[in-house]
């Protein structure tokens, strides 16, 4: 519109009007021009600081999950490399000897007792009932032993293993109701030795990895458990509570070749 009123002005008042033209359109091309080559820079490079900020957005949502994962591995291979060893050794020895108690019950009540599944299922529901009941012990008898754990360990991990063991020699069945008893109170207990062990060797400040570490190994015994129970199974019905013992008596050595040193050191920290 301007170009077409210019034009007509300048044909209205017919001076130069050839030359106004051309001078004219080439200033308002050349101002086009101009305007274009200003906006494709500007679009560039907005797009490329929209692509620059999704990338960096993506980024940053990746870079803090790394360094998190990368800063949990670490602590994990500095409590698994740590003195604690012989605690988590033990909490796998003892995970994977009452899982071979536990797995293959029935068909171990079957073929020797010639029981029905619905007496095992009694059996075992009266274990866990007292396995529950047991919880309240846990504080009566941690103040019998005057708080020292390593010591109510030992001797829980000794009771464990005998019970696996008059269980695998049981003639009767009132003997495994019997060893079936203790049982769930041995294990209630020694389960809460090595969980509060764990935690007053390691310290507070890495609790809560102690506590996955802790469960990771018992999740390791539960996936071990089978496979060995399966392979005893086929040797003997007696078979995966023989085997139970064998990592109960291991269990047992480990604390006692290492109960002392931690004594050590707990008289060392005291003091």
């Amino acid at each position: 519109e301007t170009l077409n009123h210019r034009i007509d002005a300048n044909a209205n008042s017919k001076t130069k009007p050839s030359k106004s033209y051309d001078e004219l359109k080439n200033s308002i091309q050349q101002n086009c021009s101009d305007k274009n080559h200003v906006r494709h820079p500007n679009a560039s490079a907005v797009r490329s600081q929209t692509n620059g900020g999704w990338g960096w957005r993506d980024m940053s949502v990746v870079q803090p999950a790394w360094r998190q994962l990368t800063s949990v591995w670490i602590r994990i291979r500095m409590v698994a490399s740590s003195d604690m060893w012989d605690v988590f050794l033990v909490r796998l020895l003892m995970a994977v000897s009452i899982m071979l108690y536990y797995s293959n019950f029935s068909l171990a009540m079957e073929e020797r007792f010639e029981l029905k599944p619905k007496v095992t299922g009694y059996l075992i529901s009266y274990s866990s009932m007292l396995g529950a009941l047991a919880g309240c012990l846990v504080g009566p008898v941690t103040h019998f032993y005057g708080n020292n754990m390593s010591a109510l360990l030992l001797h829980s991990t000794a009771l464990t293993c005998t019970l696996i063991f008059l269980y695998a020699t049981a003639p009767n069945v009132w003997q495994v109701v019997l060893t079936s008893t203790f049982f769930a109170i041995s294990t209630t207990i020694g389960r809460t030795c090595i969980t509060d062990l764990e935690l007053q060797r390691g310290g507070a400040q890495a609790s809560g990895t102690l506590i996955g570490a802790g469960q990771s190994v018992t999740a390791v015994g539960r996936v071990l458990a089978p496979l060995l129970s399966g392979l005893a199974q086929e040797v003997s019905p007696c078979g995966p509570a023989s085997l139970g013992v064998v990592l109960g008596l291991v269990a047992v050595g480990v604390l006692l070749v290492r109960t002392p040193k931690w004594d050590s050191k707990t008289k060392i920290k005291d003091k």
